[in-house]
């Protein structure tokens, strides 16, 4: 159980990258009160783990609904967190990790940043709600695995928090250089995780053993 909460929890550390969201959030709240910055931060993440435990409690079942089974889901997930490493290792903004050029323009005339973008893209962005999915996956009934999934995003987003209310410190102390430095690390390592992701995917779509000898047999 403690090797399954520490596997997710560096999984969305890296997803969610706390680190490298606060220059963005820095420069979206800049010239409000330390009172307003510090609202807005509390009410995105708030809205963002809405977000990300509903996912975690019906994400599944909407699959299913959907009728996209856990292999192909792997494996798009994979491809899509893929990307988004590719996205942190070149410190490239797009709209997987960061809001877009026209979202930012329209981030820059909104009051409350809360909902939009911080909470959507930033922090609950297609990258941490895919990540999500694919921890519950298949084990989804499973109520140990959900307990870690929950407090893997407890633990993650009580970090974003800190990191969001501490931005101006961190972006003093590391600065723009210093926090791209950190994300593409994080890239390298989330790069490895979209491709094994891929992997299992892949592999678990491929008929089995059993169930190919029996069809060799009646031929």
């Amino acid at each position: 159980m403690s090797d399954l909460f520490l596997d997710f929890l560096i999984i969305m550390l890296v997803v969610v990258d706390p680190i490298g969201l606060t220059p963005i959030f820095a420069a979206l709240t800049h010239g409000e009160s330390a009172a307003e910055r510090r609202k807005m931060a509390v009410r995105g993440t708030l809205i963002a783990a809405v977000i990300l435990v509903v996912f975690v409690l019906a994400g599944d079942r909407l699959l299913r609904l959907l009728g996209i089974g856990m292999p192909a889901f792997q494996i798009a997930g994979g491809v899509l967190l893929f990307l988004l490493a590719v996205d942190m290792v070149f410190a490239r903004h797009s709209g997987l990790r960061s809001t877009t050029e026209r979202e930012q323009k329209e981030a820059e005339t909104r009051k409350d940043i809360s909902v939009f973008p911080l909470a959507i893209p930033l922090i609950a962005g297609p990258g941490a709600l895919t990540t999500v999915l694919l921890m519950v996956g298949e084990q989804g009934d499973d109520p140990a695995v959900l307990a870690a999934v929950l407090g893997v995003l407890l633990v993650v987003l009580t970090i974003t928090l800190v990191a969001l209310l501490l931005s101006g410190r961190i972006m003093a102390f590391l600065g723009e250089t210093g926090a791209n430095v950190i994300s593409r690390v994080l890239g390298v390592v989330l790069a490895a995780l979209a491709v094994q992701y891929a992997l299992d995917g892949w592999m678990a779509s491929l008929p089995s053993f059993d169930e190919i000898v029996p069809q060799m047999m009646t031929v």
